[in-house]
């Protein structure tokens, strides 16, 4: 019986992260598949990286995200290059000092914390590095008395930055972050409007699905562990890294066998026994170290994920060297503008918008993921949608509301 009853929780566990998920999203705009990434991260008690510029909402929503974690221990920092170890992990106890010890207050800090958020994480002060590696890693701090080392219940870190290492201290920690997700402005004319708006509508109470620390303890230590990995999957693993590799793009061991977990997490977020083909779509967040390489890495995995996928990235190129022609032509007559967009840009877009529309339908009948294809979509109703604002003086409002 007690059995059936962790399995129940398990499930239910899922089911309630599914709706912080669909919440969060509904929340901060055109960030769904960071949301998710975020929560499968925190599932595989791995940390993760929100790498994007000021101004993006990246600690907003990591404190949002852990704020319904009912019951857990939240620490939060912004670093500095002169953050000491004690205000990280503990300060000196005045008081006991006065009286000739000398020992540490842990509570309220990351020695203690079941969740942190770390902002400007490659800001970290060279005196704090080890302490930070090894409270990341290991999940221990070692006093500054130099008693035993002490073991910190840490499930998951997000960190935070508005841009990447520029040191190798900074690039230790870089390196330890399994998860790295990229955040940027909101590319939607009718999204920012809808940014605008919320400025000045009137406040209402949306829905806030929390689930208990116990629960998600549960899920990280035993639900997720327990999700199934089929040898296919453990190939199409080993296939992955050689194609990465032909392209010079190499992950380290460690890397590669973290990631497993991932995968796990991924299956039980969506309410799955066994890992599958679509769970792999996390691996674009993985296995490259420069934005530059991202695109390489997401082509190889989505490929796996689904033959379609190329065909959906190839158009999502058309449909960003669309919106740089449209850059480029700043400066230029309103004349020149509006024939461009009438004659060349409306009708790629328009057919790249059926196509993906079609690839969207294939995938959705096979049961393939749609990730891919739904990025590339979101890209095209975003440029679209800039076009005619920008070119033909559509205000983005009316395109949000028929759509």
């Amino acid at each position: 019986m007690q059995m059936a009853a962790e399995a129940g929780d398990g499930a239910t566990t899922a089911k309630r992260l599914r709706a912080i998920a669909e919440e969060l999203s509904d929340r901060f705009l055109e960030r769904d598949e960071v949301v998710r990434t975020l929560i499968v991260a925190m599932l595989a008690r791995q940390h993760s990286l929100v790498l994007g510029p000021p101004g993006t909402a990246k600690s907003e929503l990591a404190r949002e995200l852990t704020a319904r974690i009912e019951g857990a221990a939240f620490w939060e920092i912004l670093l500095s290059k002169f953050t000491a170890p004690t205000r990280m992990f503990g300060p000196i106890d005045v008081a006991a000092l006065s009286r000739g010890e000398y020992r540490q207050v842990y509570e309220g800090r990351a020695t203690t914390a079941d969740i942190a958020f770390i902002d400007e994480i490659f800001k970290c002060s060279t005196a704090a590095l080890n302490e930070t590696l090894g409270f990341l890693n290991e999940r221990i701090y070692h006093p500054e008395n130099g008693g035993e080392p002490i073991r910190c219940p840490l499930i998951s870190a997000i960190t935070a930055s508005n841009e990447l290492p520029s040191g190798e201290d900074s690039a230790a920690i870089y390196d330890r972050i399994l998860v790295r997700v990229e955040v940027g402005y909101l590319a939607d004319p009718s999204n920012f409007a809808a940014l605008v708006r919320s400025a000045v509508a009137p406040s209402s109470t949306p829905a806030r699905t929390t689930i208990p620390l116990k629960d998600l303890q549960y899920a990280v230590t035993t639900a997720v562990p327990a999700v199934a990995v089929p040898e296919p999957i453990m190939d199409a693993i080993c296939a992955l890294r050689a194609a990465l590799r032909r392209q010079e793009l190499i992950a380290s061991d460690r890397r590669w066998r973290q990631s497993v977990a991932l995968l796990q997490a991924s299956a039980f977020l969506d309410g799955r026994t066994a890992v599958g083909e679509n769970d792999l779509a996390v691996l674009t967040h993985v296995l490259w170290d420069s934005p530059a390489q991202r695109p390489t890495v997401e082509r190889e995995v989505l490929q796996m994920v689904n033959p379609d996928a190329r065909a959906a990235l190839d158009l999502a190129d058309s449909i960003d060297e669309l919106e740089a022609d449209l850059d480029g032509k700043a400066g230029q007559s309103r004349e020149n503008l509006v024939t461009w967009a009438i004659k060349e840009a409306n009708p790629k877009l328009s057919r790249a918008g059926k196509t993906l529309e079609q690839l969207l339908k294939a995938a959705q009948a096979q049961g393939r993921s749609t990730a891919s294809i739904e990025q590339a979509l979101a890209r095209q109703r975003a440029v679209h949608a800039r076009i005619l604002t920008e070119a033909l003086g559509v205000d983005a409002s009316a395109l949000q509301a028929s759509n």
